[in-house]
């Protein structure tokens, strides 16, 4: 196989198991040749994360909390001393207090706010400027987002309106990075069963309902994420920066759902 990230370094924040799609991304980029360094939240995650690690044979591995600058400032440290350029940062970070992912948006506390831009969206920022002298020319920064950006989503609350955020931090990002000739882009995937989506009021509804309605007719997996970070991380994508690339079977095209009959072009009856 033609390996597209032969003697590339690529730290991937965000991994928590097997099934979080950070960890589908970290699988394409090292089976395309990528040393990889992973990177955890907490230590009751790390008993989760080394095990992986070593099925891939990295041997970085380390927790960080993107909420202090000091702990994303040894990573950095680490990093520069064990990989000396990078060229691939990968940040699938997002949390919000599971009590601000049911009911109205407007009940979101303040302090739930504050919580959720800090680690969902800031973090993003934060890593960038941390890992921006060791970034090398044609490197590829990436994030993870979700439709709930653009478009209200059941429960989604306050995470639809950090992902909003996080997107438009995309944008500005992709504009100071350019003349460096490092891509910004982020990745926008429908709902995968994660950890992290565990959090989210009736989201076994919404994953239930998601292939019904896609016009792929298929749920998405870790793997597709993994195949779509591949490329953003690639050459093949030199000149794309600034994106929100969906991989979500066509989801976000879809203007108001079809009921069954017709999504199985059976003929609808007045």
């Amino acid at each position: 196989m033609n390996k597209l990230l032969e003697g590339k370094n690529a730290l991937v924040f965000g991994v928590a198991n097997e099934r979080s799609i950070a960890w589908g991304v970290t699988k394409a980029l090292h089976e395309h040749g990528a040393n990889i360094g992973l990177s955890y939240a907490g230590e009751i995650l790390k008993k989760r994360v080394v095990p992986l690690a070593e099925s891939i044979g990295s041997t970085f591995v380390e927790e960080c909390d993107v909420t202090k600058d000091e702990d994303i400032a040894k990573v950095a440290e680490k990093a520069k001393a064990a990989f000396g350029e990078i060229d691939i940062l990968v940040h699938a970070i997002a949390f919000a207090n599971r009590e601000e992912l049911s009911g109205p948006y407007y009940d979101t506390s303040r302090a739930g706010f504050h919580l959720a831009m800090d680690i969902s969206v800031f973090s993003f920022t934060a890593l960038a400027k941390a890992f921006q002298p060791m970034l090398r020319p044609g490197a590829s920064l990436m994030t993870m987002t979700y439709y709930g950006s653009q478009k209200a989503v059941p429960s989604y609350n306050v995470m639809g309106v950090a992902k909003a955020a996080l997107e438009a931090s995309v944008r500005y990002m992709a504009r100071d990075f350019g003349p460096q000739k490092i891509r910004v882009n982020a990745i926008s995937a429908g709902p995968i069963r994660t950890l992290a989506a565990a959090g989210v009021s009736g989201f076994k509804g919404l994953y239930g309902r998601f292939a019904e309605v896609a016009p792929l007719r298929e749920n998405v997996t870790i793997d597709d994420v993994g195949n779509a970070a591949l490329f953003l991380a690639s050459d093949l994508s030199a000149r794309i920066t600034g994106e929100v690339l969906y991989v979500d079977s066509g989801f976000n095209i879809i203007g108001i759902a079809e009921d069954s009959a017709e999504s199985k072009g059976e003929a609808a009856t007045a």
